[in-house]
């Protein structure tokens, strides 16, 4: 069998370290060695290299893990926290382990962003499917009607956040749910939904 063409591999590359750094956690050269078979690192590096001259990915001095997609605004992006998973349904524990990093356009990353994967099927009608992340901005309070990551009691869910006077509801997106309505006292908003990624591979 013929060796594969170096544009093909480097495409190959490209999507190697794409997926990995949609996954929150960048690869070092020796890591793009190991996945590619390269008898050296000299050669992931200069696949690296080409697809960094080449605009394809940026490249950040003196960091193992520099490696970054490039954004429109032309600055690297910044990284935020992956927190875990959020129920998108029926209440359920948040978890809040670390699982990595998400890519975020500098100019989106006004304000304490976090990240979660979405578990569940409430929110589909609002495009928001199972294992989707969402970005979210960290704050107190939000707009009726906006999407918000909400704690009820110990519980934290995704919903659309609806105030009906000093009645405050959280509406599914899905009608084989039902609205939560939290006691006086239960509910507290975590943040607001500003983005949703949904990745076709490497997920």
């Amino acid at each position: 069998m013929g060796r594969t063409p170096a544009g093909e591999t480097r495409d190959r590359v490209f999507r190697f370290v794409r997926d990995r750094l949609f996954g929150g956690l960048p690869p070092t050269v020796r890591e793009v060695q190991a996945a590619f078979g390269f008898l050296s690192p000299q050669t992931a590096r200069e696949h690296l290299d080409g697809l960094v001259a080449a605009g394809r990915l940026l490249k950040e001095p003196g960091k193992a893990r520099g490696y970054r997609l490039p954004t429109r605004s032309g600055r690297p992006p910044v990284m935020v926290p992956l927190l875990g998973r959020v129920p998108a349904g029926p209440l359920d524990a948040a978890v809040e382990d670390l699982e990595g990093y998400v890519p975020v356009e500098a100019g989106h990353a006004s304000g304490e962003l976090f990240g979660l994967r979405v578990r569940g099927e409430s929110m589909t009608g609002a495009g928001i499917l199972p294992g989707d992340i969402v970005v979210v901005r960290r704050q107190p309070s939000a707009e009726s009607g906006e999407i918000v990551v909400a704690r009820v009691g110990d519980e934290a869910t995704v919903k659309r956040l609806h105030v009906r006077g000093k009645r405050v509801e959280l509406h599914p997106e899905n009608s084989a749910f039902e609205p939560i309505v939290p006691e006086p006292g239960q509910l507290a908003i975590l943040g607001k939904v500003i983005e949703v990624r949904r990745y076709l591979e490497g997920r």
